[in-house]
């Protein structure tokens, strides 16, 4: 007979472990999701702590501000450097009293404006403008007042600038031949106008050995003749123009005369000097003939 194959049975299937319940996907999910940010947490809080307790141990006694400077000091953020730009006259040792700050004072607890409001305290000092530069530099940017005119006044000479500020009351010997000498009460104050308008006619600039204010009102010009001429209130300009005039034609300023009166514009007034006469001259024509 023939042989039946009996039918194989199928093997069991492996063992499957059981499908995790919810709770336990969900917790999984957020142990990834708290895990990283965890880590970096408190990786901060550490640094912060580390921070906290440097600040302790640096300047012990000082206020939290100082020790927080102090700290930025070791970290390297102190002044290694200071340029000064635009410097010519302004004394160094004036001006580094004034900026206040040290090679090694940490340079992110210097005061910038302060520090500005200092420096234009000083007279040569017209505006100056100051940069940090990090990691320790401080640049200073300075503009000078530039010397206008030499002002003379009950005895004293100083030097000012266009708008009749006071320079300096020192070293004005040096530049006597380089700006023009004004004179009088309030002269400061007026002197740009009417230096800016000889400037036109420097013919008339190279002869005047100075500009003396009158009643605060008006100007005279005194020349290297001797001679004053007086120039109208406000009306400098025209009567400028008529000296020069004047000059070019009849060679007026080279003559011997006491004064030339411009302030009517339609007369001119010219004063010769006195003549001198010697006196035994002067003794001969008085005595009466015998």
């Amino acid at each position: 007979m023939p042989r039946v194959k009996q039918p194989v049975h199928a093997l069991p299937p492996p063992h499957m472990p059981g499908r995790p319940g919810r709770g336990r996907l969900l917790w999984r999910r957020l142990r990834r999701l708290v895990w990283w940010p965890g880590i970096v947490l408190c990786g901060l809080l550490g640094v912060a702590f580390a921070g906290y307790s440097g600040l302790q141990t640096i300047g012990q006694g000082g206020s939290f501000r100082e020790r927080l400077l102090e700290a930025t000091a070791h970290l390297g953020l102190r002044v290694q450097e200071v340029t000064i730009e635009g410097r010519q006259k302004t004394p160094e040792s004036l001006l580094r009293a004034a900026l206040g700050v040290r090679t090694g004072d940490p340079i992110l607890g210097f005061s910038l404006a302060d520090a500005r409001a200092r420096i234009e305290t000083i007279n040569w000092v017209q505006g100056a403008t100051i940069e940090r530069r990090l990691p320790g530099t401080i640049v200073v940017q300075l503009q000078e007042r530039r010397p206008f005119a030499v002002w003379q006044h009950q005895g004293r000479f100083v030097l000012i600038d266009h708008a009749g500020n006071t320079v300096t009351d020192s070293d004005v010997a040096s530049f006597a031949t380089q700006v023009p000498l004004v004179v009088g009460l309030g002269a400061p104050a007026a002197a740009a106008s009417l230096i800016d308008a000889l400037s036109a006619y420097p013919l008339i600039m190279s002869r005047m050995v100075a500009a003396v204010r009158v009643g605060e009102r008006r100007w005279n010009l005194r020349m290297n003749n001797g001679a004053d001429v007086l120039l109208p209130e406000g009306a400098e300009a025209p009567a400028l123009a008529k000296l020069k005039e004047l000059q070019s034609t009849y060679s007026l300023l080279d003559r011997p005369l006491q004064e030339v009166d411009l302030r009517l514009p339609d007369r001119l007034v010219i004063r010769p000097q006195p003549v001198k006469t010697d006196s035994k001259d002067a003794d001969k024509a008085g005595r009466k003939p015998t």
